[in-house]
């Protein structure tokens, strides 16, 4: 039949294309009809601040951290109506850790908002600290009339010029009518490519300017690209390298767990049977009960783990930047090893360590590449022998004798046996933060929350008020926690009471900052300027003051009850535990060192 035989006449037509507009309108009104019985209309927006909640409306976001001020109060009205939940934290350093620790457990960037001047100004250590480590964050300042701007108007700060150094990007908004797009702009960039902190500083008479405008969908600019895949060649070169190597070893970093390649690192180290060896930040990217795992290196990292990285012949980095904390002395990391190194950010290739072998692009995506290019694993049975010698030659162990005080590392396991796999554990910084990565088998992703690169005190209990927001409900948030470290934030309590958070906070209180006085004994004749803490309060007793409920550790017969008893509380808990003030942390390559050449006690330093 042609064509012209199969049209119908034109009433026919005439009559077919009515019916199909009623039908289309009936379908239509039903969609409707449904779609407002599923999810009402969101009222139009009216003003810049409207805006800026559409658009973290938009993107999904379920908890922000802050506190109120001045120059942001036309935000916070228009939060009042808002679905987001607002968390008032108790200063504004912990709102950005609290943000900084949600997006590292829920992968999304995590929401703070402060106000002009000295508001912003607090939130600049977290945020700091998020840019240091990667992750994914997104503050929101208030900020002066923009006709005020530059006139030191009260409570004015540069906030982006502050800002501009430990930001992925930063915005000073100018329009009423573009603010939403500002902020879904910056939520974008914050969790593109290389995650990091993105700032949005808010003028309040662009805040309270009136705007009708939608904010545009959340996206990263025309000009912001990410390589996702490395460069066949250079892949064909690196897989070719694996497979000729003797003596091969994984290096997982952060990127790993920030680029959700954790389960393809593991199937390519099971595969190939090569040992596995994490930074700090890349503690949980493999299990640690697994027989391949040599755990964490660097400064204070396993004796067993250093020994593979400096024995190694082939070295695949993948998410890390080498930071002077892993490698000690350059010229003595990995002597032996070339570097196939793999990193989203170009920036980081080489920056640090050279690489033979330089792959550009994502992490998951770059190792399952190179997965499909190796034809044979290494030839390495007798590498994986020695590796399991260093196990058992430089066990993490130590000594619990009974008319010395409790053990910090003891304290730890007792935490670790008592709670499942997927615990999160967060921490503060300084001896106790090592003592929890020691001495804690960590076996999944964003399991470990801590402050790597900037070295923060104080982040571990605002990070744990995020973490236990982001965490699902069956998963325990531990807070480890030193005595001095604890003092810098621990007004969060009334937080966590208020909030009703099921948080346990252990600290290891040794009566000094342990990491200072460690070094003062080793390095400057035992001189301990400004290192004693005597004067810390009876942390018990504080978190009762809070509200929380307070335990005390004093000796080692009260440790497994204590800890089953804190965790057993539905609310937050602060278990005080009186440990060994002269206890140290071994392994420990001194600053600068060579990482085959650790120490293992003060007179080997």
């Amino acid at each position: 039949m042609s064509e012209r035989a199969a049209v119908s006449p034109p009433d026919e037509q005439d009559e077919e294309q009515e019916q199909k507009q009623n039908e289309h309108r009936e379908e239509s009104a039903s969609d409707s009809s449904a779609e407002s019985e599923a999810e009402p209309t969101p009222e139009p927006v009216t003003t810049g601040a409207q805006s800026v909640i559409r658009a973290l409306e938009n993107v999904g976001v379920e908890y922000a951290f802050g506190v109120q001020g001045g120059a942001i109060m036309p935000v916070y009205d228009a939060l009042y109506d808002s679905d987001i939940t607002h968390v008032t934290m108790a200063h504004e350093q912990g709102a950005s850790h609290a943000a900084d620790a949600y997006g590292i457990v829920s992968g999304e960037p995590g929401v703070c908002l402060a106000t002009s001047g000295p508001g912003a100004t607090n939130l600049v250590t977290g945020i700091a600290d998020a840019d240091m480590d990667s992750d994914p964050m997104i503050a929101l300042t208030g900020q002066v009339p923009t006709e005020m701007v530059g006139n030191d108007a009260f409570q004015e700060t540069d906030t982006t010029g502050v800002t501009t150094p430990i930001t992925k990007a930063n915005t000073f908004s100018s329009h009423a009518d573009t603010v939403g797009d500002d902020v879904g702009e910056a939520f974008a960039l914050a969790n593109t490519g290389r995650p990091g902190p993105t700032l949005v500083d808010l003028p309040k008479d662009v805040t309270l300017s009136e705007t009708d405008r939608e904010p545009a969908e959340a996206r990263v600019p025309d000009t912001y690209e990410v390589q996702e895949r490395a460069d066949d060649e250079v892949v064909r070169a690196a897989a070719r390298r694996i497979e000729d190597s003797q003596r091969p070893a994984l290096l997982l970093g952060g990127g790993v767990i920030k680029g959700d390649a954790s389960q393809a690192c593991r199937e390519f180290a099971t595969e190939h049977e090569i040992p596995v060896v994490t930074t700090m930040p890349g503690i949980g990217s493999f299990p640690e009960d697994h027989e391949l795992s040599m755990e964490m290196a660097g400064m204070h990292g396993t004796g067993y783990a250093n020994m593979a990285i400096t024995h190694c012949d082939t070295l695949i980095g993948i998410g890390t930047r080498f930071d002077d904390r892993l490698t000690g002395g350059i010229e003595t990391f990995a002597p032996d090893a070339e570097l196939i190194h793999i990193d989203i950010d170009p920036a980081e290739i080489s920056k640090n360590i050279h690489a033979e072998y330089p792959l550009v692009g994502d992490a998951a995506t770059v190792v399952e590449q190179l997965d499909e290019e190796m034809e044979r694993s290494p030839q390495a049975k007798k590498w994986r022998a020695q590796c399991q010698q260093w196990k058992s030659e430089y066990p993490m162990a130590y000594d619990t004798p009974e008319d010395e005080p409790v053990k910090p590392q003891f304290v730890v396991e007792a935490l670790d046996e008592a709670t499942s796999d997927r615990a999160i554990v967060t921490t503060g910084v300084g001896q106790h933060q090592m003592w929890a990565c020691q001495y804690w088998t960590y076996t999944e992703p964003r399991t470990w929350v801590s402050s790597h690169g900037l070295g923060t005190m104080g982040y571990g209990f605002p990070a744990a008020v995020g973490a236990r927001l982001a965490a699902d409900d069956d998963q325990e948030v531990i807070c480890v926690e030193g005595d001095g470290s604890f003092l810098m934030t621990m007004q969060e309590l009334a937080v966590a009471v208020r909030e009703h958070l099921d948080i346990t906070i252990v600290v290891l209180n040794n009566e000094y900052i342990g990491m200072v006085r460690q070094w003062q004994d080793a390095f400057f004749e035992g001189r301990h300027s400004a290192s004693e803490y005597h004067w810390c309060p009876e942390f018990d007793t504080l978190a009762e003051a809070f509200g929380a409920k307070g335990f005390r550790i004093d000796e080692y017969d009260e440790v497994a009850d204590t800890v089953e008893a804190a965790l057993a509380y539905d609310g937050p808990s602060v278990i005080d535990a009186h440990v060994d003030p002269q206890a140290n942390v071994y392994p420990m390559v001194p600053s600068g060192g060579d990482n085959g050449q650790f120490a293992l006690s003060e007179d080997q330093l």
